[in-house]
Protein backbone atom coordinates (compact mmCIF):
# COMPACT_ATOMS: atom_id res chain seq x y z
CA UNK A 1 0.00 0.00 0.00
CA UNK A 2 1.43 3.56 -0.92
CA UNK A 3 1.75 5.43 1.79
CA UNK A 4 -0.79 8.32 1.95
CA UNK A 5 0.19 10.69 4.73
CA UNK A 6 2.54 13.39 3.77
CA UNK A 7 6.24 13.36 4.82
CA UNK A 8 6.28 16.82 6.14
CA UNK A 9 3.91 15.17 9.14
CA UNK A 10 7.72 13.23 10.10
CA UNK A 11 8.84 17.14 10.99
CA UNK A 12 5.96 17.62 13.87
CA UNK A 13 5.02 16.03 17.07
CA UNK A 14 1.50 16.91 18.96
CA UNK A 15 1.44 20.32 20.63
CA UNK A 16 2.33 19.24 24.62
CA UNK A 17 -0.42 21.50 26.21
CA UNK A 18 -3.36 19.97 24.06
CA UNK A 19 -1.42 16.37 25.02
CA UNK A 20 -1.36 17.69 28.90
CA UNK A 21 -5.16 18.86 28.48
CA UNK A 22 -6.37 15.37 27.23
CA UNK A 23 -4.33 13.22 29.63
CA UNK A 24 -5.86 15.38 32.45
CA UNK A 25 -9.51 14.91 30.98
CA UNK A 26 -8.66 11.81 30.57
CA UNK A 27 -7.99 11.05 34.24
CA UNK A 28 -10.78 12.92 35.73
CA UNK A 29 -13.49 10.91 33.03
CA UNK A 30 -11.74 8.23 35.14
CA UNK A 31 -12.58 9.69 38.51
CA UNK A 32 -9.46 10.91 39.48
CA UNK A 33 -9.53 14.22 41.10
CA UNK A 34 -6.19 15.90 39.47
CA UNK A 35 -5.32 19.05 39.84
CA UNK A 36 -4.47 20.59 36.54
CA UNK A 37 -1.84 23.10 36.54
CA UNK A 38 -1.14 22.45 32.18
CA UNK A 39 -3.73 24.84 31.57
CA UNK A 40 -2.90 27.90 29.29
CA UNK A 41 -6.41 30.17 29.20
CA UNK A 42 -7.88 32.35 31.92
CA UNK A 43 -10.38 30.21 34.22
CA UNK A 44 -12.89 33.04 34.68
CA UNK A 45 -15.65 33.17 31.72
CA UNK A 46 -15.52 35.43 28.93
CA UNK A 47 -17.04 38.98 30.26
CA UNK A 48 -21.49 39.30 30.15
CA UNK A 49 -21.23 42.49 27.61
CA UNK A 50 -19.01 40.56 25.59
CA UNK A 51 -20.79 37.38 25.37
CA UNK A 52 -24.14 39.64 24.93
CA UNK A 53 -22.21 41.37 22.12
CA UNK A 54 -22.01 38.27 20.53
CA UNK A 55 -25.62 37.68 21.45
CA UNK A 56 -26.75 40.26 19.74
CA UNK A 57 -24.66 39.87 16.65
CA UNK A 58 -26.69 36.20 16.64
CA UNK A 59 -30.55 37.76 16.69
CA UNK A 60 -29.10 40.35 14.16
CA UNK A 61 -28.03 37.88 11.16
CA UNK A 62 -24.76 38.40 11.57
CA UNK A 63 -24.36 34.85 10.59
CA UNK A 64 -22.80 35.16 7.18
CA UNK A 65 -19.16 35.27 5.80
CA UNK A 66 -16.56 38.24 6.25
CA UNK A 67 -13.72 39.62 4.02
CA UNK A 68 -10.99 37.07 4.89
CA UNK A 69 -9.00 39.43 6.18
CA UNK A 70 -11.93 40.25 8.79
CA UNK A 71 -14.60 42.74 8.96
CA UNK A 72 -14.02 46.33 8.49
CA UNK A 73 -15.36 47.18 12.29
CA UNK A 74 -12.97 44.67 14.19
CA UNK A 75 -10.11 45.55 11.84
CA UNK A 76 -11.18 49.50 12.52
CA UNK A 77 -11.08 48.59 16.60
CA UNK A 78 -7.83 46.51 16.00
CA UNK A 79 -6.11 49.71 14.34
CA UNK A 80 -7.45 52.08 17.29
CA UNK A 81 -5.71 49.78 20.31
CA UNK A 82 -2.30 49.76 18.87
CA UNK A 83 -2.91 53.26 18.42
CA UNK A 84 -4.54 53.61 22.22
CA UNK A 85 -2.78 51.08 23.99
CA UNK A 86 0.71 50.68 22.24
CA UNK A 87 1.27 54.24 20.42
CA UNK A 88 1.46 52.17 17.04
CA UNK A 89 -0.31 53.47 13.99
CA UNK A 90 -1.71 50.95 11.56
CA UNK A 91 -4.36 51.64 8.86
CA UNK A 92 -7.05 48.96 8.80
CA UNK A 93 -5.86 47.63 5.61
CA UNK A 94 -2.91 46.98 7.52
CA UNK A 95 -4.57 44.48 9.86
CA UNK A 96 -5.31 40.15 9.03
CA UNK A 97 -8.03 38.66 11.37
CA UNK A 98 -8.05 35.00 12.02
CA UNK A 99 -9.01 31.98 14.04
CA UNK A 100 -6.72 32.47 16.79
CA UNK A 101 -3.30 34.28 16.76
CA UNK A 102 -2.31 30.70 16.33
CA UNK A 103 -3.21 30.81 12.56
CA UNK A 104 -2.13 34.33 12.23
CA UNK A 105 1.33 32.94 13.00
CA UNK A 106 0.68 29.70 11.33
CA UNK A 107 -0.21 31.33 8.11
CA UNK A 108 2.64 33.88 8.14
CA UNK A 109 4.94 31.57 8.03
CA UNK A 110 3.65 29.45 5.25
CA UNK A 111 3.18 33.00 3.26
CA UNK A 112 7.42 33.56 3.56
CA UNK A 113 9.44 30.46 4.11
CA UNK A 114 11.00 28.06 1.57
CA UNK A 115 13.00 24.85 2.37
CA UNK A 116 16.23 25.47 3.96
CA UNK A 117 15.47 28.95 4.99
CA UNK A 118 15.88 29.27 8.82
CA UNK A 119 13.99 30.93 11.48
CA UNK A 120 15.40 31.94 15.04
CA UNK A 121 13.56 30.64 17.73
CA UNK A 122 14.37 31.51 21.76
CA UNK A 123 13.63 28.68 24.06
CA UNK A 124 12.25 28.21 26.20
CA UNK A 125 9.35 28.67 23.69
CA UNK A 126 5.76 28.47 23.14
CA UNK A 127 5.41 24.88 21.82
CA UNK A 128 4.18 25.34 18.24
CA UNK A 129 7.02 28.00 17.16
CA UNK A 130 9.48 25.20 16.13
CA UNK A 131 7.16 22.69 14.97
CA UNK A 132 5.25 24.98 12.86
CA UNK A 133 8.55 26.08 11.29
CA UNK A 134 10.32 22.55 10.67
CA UNK A 135 6.11 21.90 8.92
CA UNK A 136 6.72 24.88 6.35
CA UNK A 137 10.25 23.02 5.37
CA UNK A 138 12.09 25.80 7.09
CA UNK A 139 15.23 25.15 10.21
CA UNK A 140 14.14 26.00 13.42
CA UNK A 141 16.96 27.54 14.88
CA UNK A 142 16.47 27.07 18.51
CA UNK A 143 18.52 29.26 20.76
CA UNK A 144 19.39 28.65 24.48
CA UNK A 145 18.31 31.05 26.73
CA UNK A 146 18.55 30.36 30.29
CA UNK A 147 17.79 30.77 33.52
CA UNK A 148 20.98 33.17 34.19
CA UNK A 149 19.91 35.54 31.21
CA UNK A 150 16.55 35.74 33.02
CA UNK A 151 15.10 33.32 30.18
CA UNK A 152 15.54 35.59 27.37
CA UNK A 153 17.11 36.59 24.23
CA UNK A 154 20.29 38.69 24.37
CA UNK A 155 21.72 41.09 21.26
CA UNK A 156 25.03 38.47 21.48
CA UNK A 157 23.47 35.37 20.88
CA UNK A 158 20.91 36.91 18.66
CA UNK A 159 24.17 37.87 16.49
CA UNK A 160 25.69 34.93 16.51
CA UNK A 161 22.68 33.05 15.23
CA UNK A 162 22.00 34.98 12.30
CA UNK A 163 23.11 33.76 8.91
CA UNK A 164 22.38 34.88 5.21
CA UNK A 165 19.34 32.08 5.52
CA UNK A 166 18.20 33.50 8.39
CA UNK A 167 14.15 34.76 7.60
CA UNK A 168 12.69 35.46 10.78
CA UNK A 169 13.48 36.05 14.38
CA UNK A 170 10.94 35.07 16.58
CA UNK A 171 10.17 37.06 19.93
CA UNK A 172 7.69 36.50 22.73
CA UNK A 173 7.14 38.71 25.49
CA UNK A 174 5.47 38.35 27.93
CA UNK A 175 6.61 34.71 27.33
CA UNK A 176 4.99 31.05 27.92
CA UNK A 177 6.05 29.38 29.16
CA UNK A 178 8.78 31.52 31.48
CA UNK A 179 7.09 34.73 32.25
CA UNK A 180 9.93 36.18 31.00
CA UNK A 181 9.20 40.33 30.01
CA UNK A 182 11.72 42.23 28.00
CA UNK A 183 12.73 45.97 28.86
CA UNK A 184 12.61 48.88 26.92
CA UNK A 185 16.46 48.81 26.58
CA UNK A 186 16.68 45.02 26.30
CA UNK A 187 14.49 45.51 22.69
CA UNK A 188 16.61 48.59 21.78
CA UNK A 189 19.79 46.05 21.73
CA UNK A 190 17.87 43.54 19.59
CA UNK A 191 16.46 46.06 17.36
CA UNK A 192 20.24 47.12 16.76
CA UNK A 193 20.98 43.39 15.87
CA UNK A 194 18.36 43.25 13.58
CA UNK A 195 19.20 46.93 11.99
CA UNK A 196 22.79 45.71 11.08
CA UNK A 197 20.73 42.95 9.10
CA UNK A 198 18.04 44.04 6.64
CA UNK A 199 16.99 40.42 5.40
CA UNK A 200 15.94 38.71 9.43
CA UNK A 201 12.29 40.16 9.52
CA UNK A 202 10.45 40.04 13.18
CA UNK A 203 7.29 38.15 14.38
CA UNK A 204 6.99 39.57 17.97
CA UNK A 205 3.91 37.44 19.72
CA UNK A 206 2.72 39.59 22.58
CA UNK A 207 -0.58 37.93 23.05
CA UNK A 208 -0.01 38.01 27.17
CA UNK A 209 0.52 41.78 26.79
CA UNK A 210 -1.67 42.74 29.26
CA UNK A 211 -0.79 40.80 32.10
CA UNK A 212 2.61 42.38 33.45
CA UNK A 213 3.03 42.20 37.47
CA UNK A 214 5.04 44.81 40.28
CA UNK A 215 7.26 46.97 38.06
CA UNK A 216 7.33 45.28 34.45
CA UNK A 217 6.14 46.92 31.46
CA UNK A 218 5.35 45.51 28.14
CA UNK A 219 6.55 47.73 25.63
CA UNK A 220 6.13 46.59 22.03
CA UNK A 221 9.68 46.47 19.97
CA UNK A 222 8.13 48.89 17.37
CA UNK A 223 7.43 51.84 19.83
CA UNK A 224 11.21 51.66 20.43
CA UNK A 225 12.44 50.73 17.42
CA UNK A 226 10.04 52.32 14.67
CA UNK A 227 12.74 51.51 11.69
CA UNK A 228 11.43 47.73 11.52
CA UNK A 229 8.17 47.93 11.18
CA UNK A 230 8.29 47.50 7.67
CA UNK A 231 9.16 44.02 8.58
CA UNK A 232 7.47 43.16 11.75
CA UNK A 233 4.57 41.26 12.25
CA UNK A 234 2.45 41.95 15.34
CA UNK A 235 0.56 38.69 16.78
CA UNK A 236 -2.14 39.24 19.47
CA UNK A 237 -5.33 38.12 19.90
CA UNK A 238 -8.39 38.27 22.26
CA UNK A 239 -7.96 34.57 23.99
CA UNK A 240 -5.97 35.49 26.88
CA UNK A 241 -7.02 39.47 27.32
CA UNK A 242 -10.47 38.90 27.40
CA UNK A 243 -11.08 35.16 28.67
CA UNK A 244 -12.10 34.13 24.72
CA UNK A 245 -10.09 31.20 24.16
CA UNK A 246 -12.89 29.31 22.30
CA UNK A 247 -13.54 32.24 20.45
CA UNK A 248 -10.85 32.15 18.38
CA UNK A 249 -10.27 35.66 17.27
CA UNK A 250 -6.47 36.42 16.91
CA UNK A 251 -4.92 39.13 14.79
CA UNK A 252 -1.85 40.16 12.81
CA UNK A 253 -0.78 43.63 11.74
CA UNK A 254 2.51 43.97 9.14
CA UNK A 255 3.27 45.46 6.13
CA UNK A 256 0.55 45.25 3.59
CA UNK A 257 1.96 42.42 0.90
CA UNK A 258 2.49 40.05 3.98
CA UNK A 259 -0.99 41.31 5.16
CA UNK A 260 -2.51 40.26 2.03
CA UNK A 261 -0.41 37.31 1.72
CA UNK A 262 -1.96 35.67 5.23
CA UNK A 263 -5.43 36.99 3.82
CA UNK A 264 -5.09 35.21 0.61
CA UNK A 265 -4.21 31.41 2.59
CA UNK A 266 -7.04 32.66 4.62
CA UNK A 267 -9.46 32.66 1.69
CA UNK A 268 -8.31 29.12 0.81
CA UNK A 269 -8.92 27.38 4.00
CA UNK A 270 -10.94 28.32 6.49
CA UNK A 271 -12.71 31.64 4.58
CA UNK A 272 -12.93 33.55 7.60
CA UNK A 273 -13.11 33.66 11.13
CA UNK A 274 -16.32 33.51 12.57
CA UNK A 275 -18.66 36.45 12.18
CA UNK A 276 -20.60 36.33 15.57
CA UNK A 277 -16.52 36.31 17.13
CA UNK A 278 -15.46 38.99 15.43
CA UNK A 279 -18.41 41.13 16.32
CA UNK A 280 -18.09 40.30 20.14
CA UNK A 281 -13.93 41.19 19.55
CA UNK A 282 -14.82 44.47 18.40
CA UNK A 283 -17.10 45.28 21.23
CA UNK A 284 -14.18 43.84 23.53
CA UNK A 285 -11.46 45.76 22.55
CA UNK A 286 -13.45 49.11 22.26
CA UNK A 287 -15.91 48.90 25.49
CA UNK A 288 -14.49 48.89 29.61
CA UNK A 289 -10.77 47.42 29.94
CA UNK A 290 -11.92 46.80 33.68
CA UNK A 291 -12.39 43.31 33.02
CA UNK A 292 -8.85 43.15 31.74
CA UNK A 293 -6.89 44.99 34.43
CA UNK A 294 -9.22 42.81 37.24
CA UNK A 295 -8.15 39.41 35.62
CA UNK A 296 -4.27 41.33 35.72
CA UNK A 297 -4.39 41.75 39.37
CA UNK A 298 -5.62 38.84 40.32
CA UNK A 299 -3.21 36.85 38.08
CA UNK A 300 -0.59 38.77 40.38
CA UNK A 301 -1.99 37.93 43.50
CA UNK A 302 -2.03 33.87 42.47
CA UNK A 303 1.56 34.16 41.20
CA UNK A 304 3.09 35.66 44.56
CA UNK A 305 1.02 32.51 46.00
CA UNK A 306 2.14 30.01 44.09
CA UNK A 307 5.73 31.42 43.89
CA UNK A 308 5.96 31.40 47.74
CA UNK A 309 4.39 27.82 48.29
CA UNK A 310 7.03 26.22 45.68
CA UNK A 311 10.05 27.91 47.53
CA UNK A 312 9.28 26.22 50.10
CA UNK A 313 9.77 22.98 48.84
CA UNK A 314 13.03 21.44 48.71
CA UNK A 315 14.84 20.74 45.26
CA UNK A 316 12.75 23.37 43.59
CA UNK A 317 14.27 26.88 42.29
CA UNK A 318 11.50 29.28 41.37
CA UNK A 319 12.06 32.61 39.82
CA UNK A 320 9.01 34.67 39.90
CA UNK A 321 7.33 35.45 36.77
CA UNK A 322 7.04 39.03 35.31
CA UNK A 323 4.60 38.52 32.99
CA UNK A 324 1.93 35.83 31.48
CA UNK A 325 -0.12 33.36 34.13
CA UNK A 326 2.83 30.43 34.38
CA UNK A 327 5.34 29.75 36.78
CA UNK A 328 8.81 27.86 35.27
CA UNK A 329 10.61 26.14 38.36
CA UNK A 330 13.54 24.10 37.92
CA UNK A 331 13.36 20.83 39.05
CA UNK A 332 16.99 19.72 38.73
CA UNK A 333 17.44 19.40 42.49
CA UNK A 334 15.50 16.17 41.70
CA UNK A 335 16.99 14.38 39.45
CA UNK A 336 19.03 11.48 40.82
CA UNK A 337 16.29 10.72 43.89
CA UNK A 338 14.07 7.69 43.40
CA UNK A 339 10.29 7.77 44.15
CA UNK A 340 9.17 5.10 46.60
CA UNK A 341 8.86 2.45 44.34
CA UNK A 342 12.40 2.47 43.36
CA UNK A 343 12.50 4.45 40.09
CA UNK A 344 14.75 7.00 39.52
CA UNK A 345 13.71 10.15 38.39
CA UNK A 346 16.49 10.92 35.52
CA UNK A 347 14.52 13.96 33.89
CA UNK A 348 11.71 17.12 34.34
CA UNK A 349 9.27 14.25 32.20
CA UNK A 350 10.15 12.14 34.78
CA UNK A 351 9.73 14.22 37.50
CA UNK A 352 6.17 15.33 35.62
CA UNK A 353 4.95 11.32 35.73
CA UNK A 354 5.60 11.17 39.14
CA UNK A 355 3.74 14.67 40.47
CA UNK A 356 0.82 13.36 38.07
CA UNK A 357 0.47 9.78 39.49
CA UNK A 358 1.87 10.51 43.35
CA UNK A 359 0.41 13.87 44.13
CA UNK A 360 -2.05 13.47 41.29
CA UNK A 361 -0.91 17.30 40.05
CA UNK A 362 -0.61 17.96 36.19
CA UNK A 363 2.31 20.19 34.46
CA UNK A 364 3.90 20.10 31.44
CA UNK A 365 8.09 19.24 31.15
CA UNK A 366 10.15 21.41 30.66
CA UNK A 367 11.99 19.47 27.44
CA UNK A 368 8.78 20.37 25.49
CA UNK A 369 9.06 24.26 25.56
CA UNK A 370 13.32 23.28 24.72
CA UNK A 371 14.39 23.46 28.21
CA UNK A 372 15.15 20.28 29.72
CA UNK A 373 15.44 20.19 33.46
CA UNK A 374 12.14 22.59 34.16
CA UNK A 375 8.37 22.15 34.51
CA UNK A 376 5.44 24.47 33.29
CA UNK A 377 3.19 25.22 36.09
CA UNK A 378 -0.10 27.37 35.29
CA UNK A 379 -1.87 30.00 38.17
CA UNK A 380 -5.02 30.27 35.86
CA UNK A 381 -6.57 28.63 38.68
CA UNK A 382 -8.10 29.30 41.88
CA UNK A 383 -6.23 30.30 44.83
CA UNK A 384 -7.69 26.97 46.34
CA UNK A 385 -6.47 24.62 44.12
CA UNK A 386 -2.68 26.67 44.01
CA UNK A 387 -2.96 25.86 47.45
CA UNK A 388 -4.00 22.42 47.44
CA UNK A 389 -1.89 21.17 44.46
CA UNK A 390 1.57 23.00 45.61
CA UNK A 391 0.91 21.13 49.26
CA UNK A 392 0.45 17.66 47.13
CA UNK A 393 3.60 18.63 45.47
CA UNK A 394 5.32 19.12 48.40
CA UNK A 395 3.98 15.75 49.68
CA UNK A 396 5.45 13.40 46.96
CA UNK A 397 9.05 15.01 46.97
CA UNK A 398 9.00 14.79 50.28
CA UNK A 399 8.73 10.80 49.69
CA UNK A 400 11.78 10.99 47.62
CA UNK A 401 14.62 9.73 48.58
CA UNK A 402 18.47 10.32 47.25
CA UNK A 403 20.07 7.87 44.96
CA UNK A 404 22.64 7.27 47.44
CA UNK A 405 20.15 6.73 50.24
CA UNK A 406 18.28 3.98 47.55
CA UNK A 407 21.93 2.19 46.78
CA UNK A 408 22.81 1.60 49.97
CA UNK A 409 19.20 0.05 50.92
CA UNK A 410 19.63 -2.13 48.30
CA UNK A 411 22.94 -3.14 49.16
CA UNK A 412 21.96 -3.84 52.64
CA UNK A 413 19.39 -6.33 51.22
CA UNK A 414 22.33 -7.73 48.91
Amino acid sequence: MTQLLAHRLDAIKPSASMAAKQRVDSLRAAGRPVVDFTIGEPDFATPPHIVQAGIEALLGGQTRYTASAGTPALRQAIAAKFDRENGLAYAPEQIVVGSGAKQIIFEALAATLNPGDEVIVPAPYWVSYPDMVALHGAVPVVVRCGEEQGFKLTSEALEQAITPRTRWLILNSPNNPSGAVYSREELEALAAVLARHPHVWLLTDEIYEHFVFGEARHVSILAVAPELQDRTLIVNGMSKAYAMTGWRIGYGAGPLPLVRAIALLLSQSTSCASSVAQAAASTALQGDQTCVNIASEVFEQRRDRMVGLLRQVPGLRCLSPDGAFYVFPSVEGLLGTRTPQGKMLASDLDVMMYLLDEAQVATIDGSSYGMPGYLRMSFATSTEQIGAGCAAIARAIGLLQPATASLSKENDHA
